[in-house]
């Protein structure tokens, strides 16, 4: 803990904090921002409070409580505790609590106040999620009209900083932006292609396999959803008996979950099959190797049809980088991707935020019980389409 990367810059973003409500933190992956953020806070004067860590996903959510719990000698429920839709484990001492962007859109509609809170912390904005993007927003709109003592930090290892600190400005400045700088490792590159009527598992299994025999440590794969997992797990059903097989995706059992993060107890090799899940906010210990298929599978809302469906498209180029970084974020690493080296550079840039492609008739009814007829009205970093 001592070594990480975010240390050297959390006295400057305390003393924002001391001068100002809102602050911009761009810290890039394994710098430790997730879990060295919230506990240095709590011993600031202005700090009487509970502080809240907003995580995209469930798992990262429930992860992030418990590292931050067992650094402090501590189980998770104590002073480090977490709030998801699925699980909970927080106390009358808890004093930091990790919580999904959906549960904290729930809490503050219903105490827009947020009485008790001295700080929200917005991990892995860059996601730009349509519930982490609308807590954003009424989190302003409550620190402008209610809460001016509130204090507010957009966090992330990719963010577009300035048009952040535009957002959180207060009396006409932008907040201030804290950079940090990563903890980087060698990380070798493998660009292996893919025939085009290949299955992807086929060609996921057969990389893998090659992954293995070539490089050491364990191996984290990226495929695009859970059925995919599966199959590629069946093809690899004759690997080796010293390389675990585990599976990483929202629907497992919070069980299964933990022993695809933590280390093999035996020493065994690991091996990891993943969604879009293990992008960020997760480190998985033992891992070397990154195996990325390229592809996701986002929501995408059908205007003409009036639903969302499932697409399977290609990653971008923020979420392929972010999936090989997790090879070296230990030590030196390598990825091995299915396209081309010149792809990379036809891939979209950045995830398209969900607000502009999502059905938006919820966000309609939320605004409304916000108090707000037209939610163009609340501060956003993309408003939604007036259609």
């Amino acid at each position: 803990m001592t070594d990480l990367p975010i240390l050297a810059v959390l006295p400057d973003l305390l003393a924002a904090l001391g001068r100002r409500s809102n602050a911009v933190l761009v810290a890039p992956p394994g710098a430790g921002k997730t879990t060295a953020v919230a506990p240095a806070l709590l011993d600031q004067h202005w700090c009487t409070g509970e502080v809240l860590v907003l995580s995209p996903r469930r798992l990262a959510a429930r992860a992030a409580a418990e590292r931050m719990a067992a650094l402090a000698g501590e189980a998770a429920g104590g002073t480090y505790g977490y709030a998801t839709r699925m699980d909970s484990r927080r106390s009358a001492a808890t004093r930091v609590t990790v919580v999904t962007e959906g549960i904290f859109v729930a809490r503050i509609q219903a105490d827009p106040e947020l009485a008790g809170i001295s700080a929200v912390l917005f991990d892995e904005v860059h996601e730009r999620s349509l519930d982490g993007d609308f807590g954003l927003a009424m989190a302003l709109d409550a620190q402008g009209s209610l809460r001016p003592d509130l204090r507010l930090v957009a966090m992330s290892a990719t963010l577009d900083g300035a048009r952040f600190a535009a957002l959180m400005a207060e009396d006409g400045a932008g907040a201030p932006v804290i950079e940090s700088e990563g903890r980087s490792y060698p990380l070798a590159l493998r660009h292996l292609g893919r025939s085009g009527d290949a299955r992807i598992e086929d060609a996921m299994a057969a990389a893998i396999r090659r992954a293995l025999g070539e490089a050491e440590g364990g191996v984290l794969a990226f495929l695009p959803g859970v059925a995919e997992i599966e199959r590629t797990a069946e093809r690899l059903a004759t690997l080796p008996e010293d390389i675990v097989i585990h599976e990483l995706h929202g629907s497992l059992d919070p069980a299964a979950q933990r022993a695809a993060i933590r280390p093999e107890p035996d020493g065994r090799r690991k091996l990891v099959l993943a969604t879009s899940i293990a992008e960020t906010s997760l480190t998985l210990d033992g891992i070397r190797i990154v195996v990325d298929s390229g592809l996701a599978r986002r929501p995408r809302y059908d205007r003409a049809a009036g639903m969302t469906r499932l697409v399977t498209e290609r990653a971008s180029q923020a979420a392929v980088t972010q999936r090989a970084g997790r090879a070296a974020r230990l030590g030196p690493g390598v990825a091995y991707r299915l396209w081309e080296e010149a792809a990379t550079g036809g891939l979209p840039r950045f995830d398209p935020p969900e607000i502009l492609e999502a059905d938006l008739s919820g966000l309609v009814l939320a605004a409304a019980l916000w108090g707000v007829g037209d939610p163009r009205d609340l501060a956003w970093l993309d408003p939604p389409p007036a259609a």
